[in-house]
């Protein structure tokens, strides 16, 4: 059986949250929801046509999960609530991603009229476009949980977002009516949560099945240990440059198999490592990019030690790539497993110092069908090579994550990860939604 961010906890939030802000949310409250609030829990769906996730948190429609989102944002109706434009929650959606911002000083309209809308800025995170939204209270609910199943009473509360229009859901899934935010800014999900209902700092995605806020434990059916105790875990990397994002501290990869041994990537010297003065390199998590994507200089020795691993014993046959994959095999050339898919070279991330266990990738995780007998390694090279002045060397993708469970805890600023949890005896599809 294999079992393998920080977000600074953002309970300065009730700081920045006004009195009539927090009277209004209050006011909200389902009869019955009182202090201390218990864990909440809610599903998460793949959408067959995009690959995107969706969390069926916000009472308008599903909001796609963003690891990297600052806030969270939707359609709204007409009338819909507003911020002043002076106000702290103002300065918190227009701040640095993370510290709330100190209250801005009145611009001259706002002198002359003091409730002025405050104005968002809401990110589409496949397309790029941002837009100008009013920033509004938006209602949510989601049910209780005890880390085992549902609790008896669903709950309705409400979040800060962000207003946008219609056209900024291009590329979003059919039905979806905005994103959920889940990064380590002060107006993310997780953020407003931990401050706004005390629920701790810590948050968990298992995709596709099931996103837990709060600090609770986690089972799952059909393994019978609780899951965060014992799963592997590693501190993160704040990058001052992308201060929302989620950065694990990678040295190497090297492939790992019976039939070949350990076959290391040649990369160039520290190669994975981030550079805090720039923001340039580093390995990031993203729950947009469909799979992992890796810098050229990454990208070129992953592939050519990967295919050294797996050509090694002279068994499996190579077949023409199918793009946008370079590598690809034949089925009939592999040895299937019985739990984790096929016989091949397990993927290593190699951690730093700090981190319990490395993050290894099976077949589930690392390979993709493309046709009936050809499989492929479901890495891309980022485009234009990556050679941004402050991208990450690598992104680990949804593909990668799916069936992980992933943990994210700011007290202890480390994110706790399962690998593939198929090889358990449990998914991720597996938590049980029944009270």
């Amino acid at each position: 059986m294999h079992l393998h961010v920080i977000f600074p906890l953002a309970i300065s939030l009730l700081l920045v949250l006004s009195p009539a802000a927090v009277r209004r949310c209050a006011a909200q409250e389902r009869t019955g929801d009182a202090p201390p609030y218990k864990p909440l829990v809610s599903p998460l769906a793949r959408d067959s046509a995009t690959s995107l996730y969706t969390i069926s948190i916000q009472d308008s429609g599903p909001l796609i999960v963003d690891l990297a989102g600052p806030l969270v944002w939707s359609t709204c109706a007409s009338g819909h609530p507003t911020f002043s434009c002076s106000s702290r929650e103002c300065a918190a959606a227009n701040g640095d991603g993370v510290t709330p911002a100190p209250a801005p000083a009145p611009r001259p309209s706002c002198r002359k009229r003091p409730n002025c809308a405050c104005t968002a800025h809401p990110c589409n995170p496949v397309t790029g476009r941002c837009a100008a939204g009013d920033l509004t209270s938006s209602p949510m609910s989601a049910n209780t949980t005890d880390g085992r199943s549902l609790l008896p009473h669903p709950v309705s509360f409400s979040t800060v977002a962000s207003c946008a229009p219609e056209n900024l859901l291009q590329s979003l899934p059919a039905g979806a009516v905005g994103v959920a935010g889940l990064s380590r800014a002060p107006l993310s999900l997780p953020s407003q949560l931990a401050a706004r209902r005390g629920l701790g700092s810590r948050f968990a995605l298992c995709l596709p099945g099931v996103a837990v806020f709060g600090n609770t434990t986690i089972y799952l059916m059909g393994f019978p240990l609780e899951l965060t105790a014992i799963i592997g875990r590693t501190p993160l990397v704040k990058n001052p440059k992308r201060s929302g994002d989620y950065y694990i501290p990678a040295v190497a990869i090297t492939m790992v198999w019976t039939s070949s041994g350990d076959t290391p990537a040649a990369l160039p010297p520290r190669a994975l490592e981030l550079d805090p003065a720039t923001g340039r390199g580093g390995v990031t998590l993203s729950t947009v990019a469909q799979y992992t994507a890796m810098r050229s200089d990454v990208y070129g020795p992953f592939l050519q030690a990967f295919d050294a691993a797996i050509g090694a014993p002279g068994t499996v046959k190579k077949v023409p790539e199918v793009a946008p994959f370079k590598l690809c095999y034949d089925t009939w050339s592999l040895r299937p497993l019985k739990r984790l898919g096929w016989d091949v070279p397990i993927i290593r991330l190699e951690l730093a110092a700090g981190a319990s266990s490395n993050w290894t990738m099976y077949s589930g995780n690392s390979l993709v069908q493309v046709g009936d007998r050809t499989l492929c390694l479901a890495f891309l090279e980022m485009a234009g090579g990556g050679g941004s002045d402050d991208g990450p060397a690598v992104v680990i993708g949804m593909h990668q994550l799916e069936d992980n469970l992933l943990v994210f805890d700011a007290d202890n600023e480390e994110l706790r990860f399962s690998g593939i949890l198929r090889g358990s005896g449990a998914t991720c599809s597996t938590f049980n939604f029944t009270a």
